[in-house]
């Protein structure tokens, strides 16, 4: 019998938990390039309905999540205004450098700008820790989580599978808005 979700799969399953056992965790992060300090993608094992299934997950903070947030409204409002709208996107020329962007993807990027800090200053946009967990997922059970902590560490994707799979997990349900960090130019 084959299983068309392999996160489901029993021999999957042991295989994972083969692996974890080696790496003394409860997790196994995957390698992934947006992985970073605010977002990790990662599998765990938990219980579904009395068996054992993969969870495969995203946890990211809620800086991030209001961040992406701000950024998708001000490209909708972008795309209002703009007939010709089209993401911007960068591009390397054959020494890897940044090309220049046009004058319209220019002037487009500068009201992107502005609208995000227009939206972070009157914090028309707030946002509260979830979890949402799809059951439709092509691998195992995908979980989609923010939590309000400055970034995500092994301790925090420890902590989170604990909580998920003992379900004592506590959301904060304050909203909350994030003001964009200003980067310090030095001279």
């Amino acid at each position: 019998m084959s299983i068309s979700n392999p996160g489901f799969d029993p021999l999957v399953i042991e295989e994972l938990k083969e692996e974890l056992g080696e790496l003394k965790k409860t997790f196994k992060i995957l390698p992934d390039e947006e992985n970073a300090d605010e977002f990790v993608n990662f599998y765990f094992i938990g219980m579904y309905q009395g068996k054992e299934v993969i969870y495969d997950a995203a946890l990211y903070t809620l800086r991030l999540h209001h961040a992406s947030e701000v950024y998708e409204l001000a490209e909708h409002r972008a795309a209002q205004k703009f007939p010709n709208f089209k993401s911007i996107s960068y591009e390397e020329d054959e020494n890897g450098n940044l090309k220049p962007l046009t004058s319209e993807e220019e002037e487009i990027g500068w009201f992107i700008t502005e609208i995000i800090m227009e939206i972070e200053e009157d914090e028309s946009i707030k946002v509260q820790e979830f979890v949402d967990v799809d059951t439709h997922h092509d691998y195992g059970i995908g979980v989609d989580a923010s939590l309000n902590v400055d970034h995500i560490d092994e301790q925090v994707i420890a902590k989170f599978i604990e909580e998920f799979n003992d379900d004592t997990l506590k959301l904060d349900d304050t909203m909350y808005a994030f003001q964009s960090e200003e980067e310090d130019i030095e001279d």
